[in-house]
């Protein structure tokens, strides 16, 4: 039997902020997969190395957790007044699809950075030395974002010294705005309430905030659900009964937001709704060993990520959390101390995070303009990655 040889395709493998993907500009993909559709996602799929039913991505460029399983295609933008789009693909791990749902806060702070290095960018917007905005529409969410990249002698700047609790090594700051976060074209809060009634039979009845900002997002309360808000990964992600209730949990919440219209269709959306649980400022030891101090925080928020509790907090849950803590009474909010805010620190499993947000109320319902925050970003590797000539 005949077997097709090796392809090959540019790509460059980037951290960005607590997380990792393969970076691809759409002008590089095979022609089949320039497009959206069956063949662009088994090439993405081969290229991370899912399906594998071990769930170790052995044979891929797949780090097997979520935030290690991802894609991002980069593209000149067709958007007015912007200079690239950024597509993002969270690939599963032990299944055979890729979800385009939802953006990646976190490689957000890297798209910038491989569009200016790519070429993708107009020579006449990047400084010798200074900052160079990059204007990004994100196509998951059709959501505008500005990336503040640092340039030094024409290219971009990548080592630095600020430092990002669940990234080991410092490096350069790039500060990230997401403008009118709200995602989708719904309600910032999708059932009129900023605290509701989640009914999950069989597990129980909790109040949950429902937010759509960033990244539709599930609070609950820590104590509702037997946490104290400062479990790390150990102590969640080896127990399959509370990983289950979690996406139980996450399965009805995406009902009550209108993400989908059963249950049952959660299992195909794993990426979108986040479901997080939070709890008033509280000492605890970070994963790397280092005391988080509840005085030096404003609230607790763990966050589940593809079925599995996030080692630091994802990107755009990032700018939930800012949003929420932003809208006095949400649960983030109350947990924070309540009143009004247009900042919060908040302890995640690896350490803590400042994020910025500030909401007031247009035509009867809260909206925020925007969310900020710091991220990092570093080229790991750049050349080409291959795979089986039949693979699409």
């Amino acid at each position: 039997m005949a077997h097709l040889p090796q392809i090959k395709v540019p790509a460059t493998y980037i951290r960005g902020g607590t997380s990792k993907g393969v970076f691809f500009r759409l002008q590089d993909l095979p022609q089949a997969c320039q497009v959206p559709g069956a063949a662009r996602d088994q090439l993405l799929l081969r290229v991370i190395g899912s399906p594998d039913p071990y769930g170790q991505q052995i044979d891929g460029m797949g780090g097997a957790t979520s935030s290690t399983s991802k894609t991002v295609i980069v593209a000149k933008s067709e958007q007015p007044d912007h200079d690239v789009d950024y597509l993002f693909g969270q690939v599963a791990i032990n299944k055979a699809f890729v979800d385009w749902s939802g953006n990646c806060g976190n490689l957000t702070a890297a798209v910038g950075a491989f569009a200016i290095a790519g070429g993708l960018v107009d020579a006449a917007r990047i400084p010798h030395n200074g900052i160079c905005t990059v204007r990004i529409w994100q196509k998951n969410i059709g959501k505008t974002i500005i990336a503040h990249v640092p340039i030094t002698n024409g290219e971009v700047q990548e080592t630095g010294d600020f430092e990002l609790d669940g990234v080991t090594f410092p490096a350069a700051e790039v500060v990230i705005e997401f403008m009118d976060p709200a995602d989708g074209e719904g309600s910032m809060f999708p059932t009129g309430n900023v605290v509701d009634e989640l009914e999950v039979p069989g597990v129980g009845t909790f109040k949950a905030t429902l937010i759509n900002s960033g990244i539709p997002t599930i609070f609950v309360n820590a104590a509702d659900i037997g946490y104290t808000g400062t479990e790390l990964q150990k102590d969640i992600n080896s127990d399959a009964e509370a990983l289950a209730r979690f996406e139980t949990m996450r399965a009805y919440g995406a009902v009550k937001m209108g993400l989908i219209a059963d249950i049952s269709e959660a299992v195909v959306r794993q990426h979108t709704p986040k479901i997080a649980f939070v709890v008033p400022a509280t000492d605890y030891v970070s994963s790397s060993g280092k005391t988080v101090a509840a005085s030096d925080i404003d609230v607790c928020v763990r966050a589940l990520s593809m079925g599995k509790l996030h080692h630091a907090m994802m990107g755009t849950a990032s700018v939930a959390i800012a949003t929420a803590a932003a809208v006095p009474g949400t649960l983030v909010n109350l947990a924070a101390g309540g009143g009004q805010r247009e900042a919060v620190t908040f302890g995640h499993p690896s350490g803590t995070l400042r994020v910025g947000a500030a909401a007031e109320i247009v035509n009867g319902e809260w909206t925020v303009t925007k969310a900020v925050m710091s991220r990092s970003a570093r080229v790991l590797m750049e050349g080409w990655v291959r795979v089986p000539g039949d693979t699409f």
